[in-house]
């Protein structure tokens, strides 16, 4: 196995810092202003050619090194600005004034996708939203039965973003295939830190981003689209990249490209797809299968030192249910985060979840018995 803490010198960002909160924003690697300098010496020595230079493809280039990490096929990834409009992107592919109308969440879906969701369906459709009986979990067995023959799609996130509960995405698939329905899965909880395997899943949709265990900063999200799926969408959210000849400037209608393209709107972040590849590559060489490895043995610790201290924890105890981050919950949750945070302790705060603390491949485990020890000397005041 790989030293992973020989990558801390990959990370000035770590210094005068105790960095937890990978789940969040992924630590900055240092060759992330390599890449950010290299977009800024293109803009500047090359100005409007650095479209055709660089810019044009890049979407492509970069969605095809996030599918090497979840075996997606090439040219079936494009960059998105959000997971938000990522998923509006698909939705708009979708006719709820059918009698396949139904989509399928559960309550604790972050809650930006909820908005979304509410808003589309409105009057045109029905959303189902799963009550969950615990913050920690998924009703496995309702989320099924929910799934029926008037359901278009089903829109789950692998990792609960609350408690880091994995969800059972397989069995979701299956039987949202069995009735026709289909799955837009969201690996943003989960890419970097457990192992992906979309063709293996067999799933329609995933949507993700390199702000958080990828250490890519924000702007840099995907939309991987299964390619038999590809030429039957026709997005009605979409714009002149989508276009099968964006430079013809045409105005006569759309007609729309193959491939990841297809799924593209306005002009990309065009700053974000360099800023994110330097822990895109990072991750990749490391191996997300090692990464998942430490993370067990961290959060681990975390929950031993969280139980001891007789903290509430909502994260599951159980390895294969948990991904990378730990919420522990007790009095005065709040005021204790934002403390931490005074101190340098990076960790953050969610309601009805405590504090959230993931570390990541480049932590050790003598940060994670300072932040225990940092909590009791609060508690202590």
């Amino acid at each position: 196995m790989t030293n992973l803490l020989s990558y801390r010198q990959q990370f000035d960002s770590l210094k005068n810092c105790h960095y937890l909160i990978a789940n969040s924003l992924g630590a900055m690697p240092n060759s992330a202003k390599d890449w950010s300098d290299k977009y800024l010496n293109l803009w500047q020595h090359r100005g409007v050619r650095a479209w055709d230079d660089e810019w044009w493809p890049m979407s492509r280039e970069v969605g095809n090194k996030i599918g090497r990490l979840i075996n997606a096929p090439n040219d079936s990834i494009s960059m998105q600005p959000n997971v938000t409009s990522a998923q509006a992107t698909i939705l708009s592919c979708f006719d709820f004034a059918s009698k396949r109308n139904k989509v399928v969440m559960v309550e604790q879906e972050f809650p930006s996708l909820l908005y979304l969701y509410e808003r589309w369906l409105e009057g045109n459709g029905k959303l189902e939203i799963i009550k969950c009986p615990t913050n920690m979990t998924a009703p496995i067995d309702k989320l099924l039965t929910a799934i029926d023959n008037s359901t278009a799609l089903v829109s789950i996130s692998q990792v609960l973003f609350r408690s880091s509960y994995i969800v059972n995405a397989q069995a979701i698939i299956e039987k949202a295939h069995q009735v026709g329905a289909k799955v837009m899965l969201d690996v943003f909880q989960s890419i970097g830190v457990l192992p992906i395997d979309v063709k293996k899943l067999n799933v329609d949709f995933a949507v993700g981003g390199c702000l958080k265990w990828l250490c890519g900063g924000p702007g840099a999200c995907f939309l991987y689209v299964r390619p038999d799926l590809n030429d039957s969408l026709k997005p009605r959210f979409t714009g002149w990249l989508a276009h099968e000849s964006p430079f013809d400037f045409d105005n006569t209608g759309m007609k729309y490209t193959s491939g990841s393209y297809r799924f593209l709107n306005g002009t990309p972040v065009v700053p974000a797809l360099y800023t994110c590849q330097g822990g895109l590559d990072i991750v990749s060489e490391i191996g997300v299968e090692q990464i998942r490895q430490r993370s067990l043995e961290m959060t681990s610790r975390l929950i031993e030192k969280a139980l001891e201290n007789n903290w509430q924890v909502y994260t599951p105890q159980k390895t294969y249910e948990r991904a990378g981050t730990v919420s522990i919950g007790f009095p005065n949750a709040l005021a204790i985060s934002k403390e931490l945070l005074k101190r340098n302790f990076l960790i953050d705060y969610r309601p009805h979840a405590g504090i959230r603390v993931s570390p990541h491949f480049y932590n050790t485990d003598e940060e994670i018995d300072e932040l225990i020890q940092e909590i009791q000397r609060i508690n202590r005041k």
